[in-house]
């Protein structure tokens, strides 16, 4: 008792697979853990999903919209994940810094009315990532190396109610 089950099935970016191969394996992974979670009896409002996004691979020639990994992947949930379920917090899952929440943005921005649990984030390289890099072991550097992850932070915060947009990433401290 107790103890919130954290599900992550991940679909790795690895690969030159397509967009809608990619959902083709997403569907058959989610609906394959659904039925063992059920076997098993998880209780489904009392877990939360961290599966990974509906997109083509890193090396793929044909890349796609953010508009289309949204679409595919909020599709391939609504197909797949109980509505019971407590909540959906997204890996990023080697994307890009900006790509992860330009994706997570529109998913809740134009998809968001139809889902019937909440879509957020649980990253970790796609928020720390900068903070490391720019303090880099240097003692000095720790105060604005945590502003940068504070940053990373609000923008993914507000991509989780689709309030996100590219031109904040211009900005050195979001509003």
């Amino acid at each position: 008792g107790g103890i919130v089950p954290i599900v992550e099935p991940e679909v790795l970016i690895d690969g030159n697979h397509t967009l809608e191969r990619c959902d083709q394996v997403t569907d058959e992974t989610l609906h394959t853990v659904f039925n063992h979670l059920h076997t098993q009896g998880v209780a489904f409002d009392q877990m939360i999903l961290k599966p990974s996004m509906v997109i083509p691979g890193k090396d793929c020639p044909t890349q796609v919209s953010v508009e289309a990994v949204a679409e595919a992947t909020i599709n391939c949930l609504l197909k797949n994940v109980p509505a019971s379920v407590a909540g959906i917090a997204f890996l990023s899952g080697g994307q890009s810094i900006e790509n992860s929440s330009a994706h997570l943005n529109a998913m809740n921005s134009l998809f968001g009315s139809q889902c019937p649990w909440p879509v957020t984030f649980s990253y970790a390289r796609a928020i720390q990532q900068p903070a490391l890099d720019h303090w880099s072991g240097d003692s000095s550097r720790v105060t604005e190396a945590q502003q940068k992850l504070l940053v990373r932070a609000k923008y993914n915060s507000a991509a989780s109610v689709g309030e996100y947009s590219s031109s904040m990433e211009k900005t050195t401290v979001p509003a």
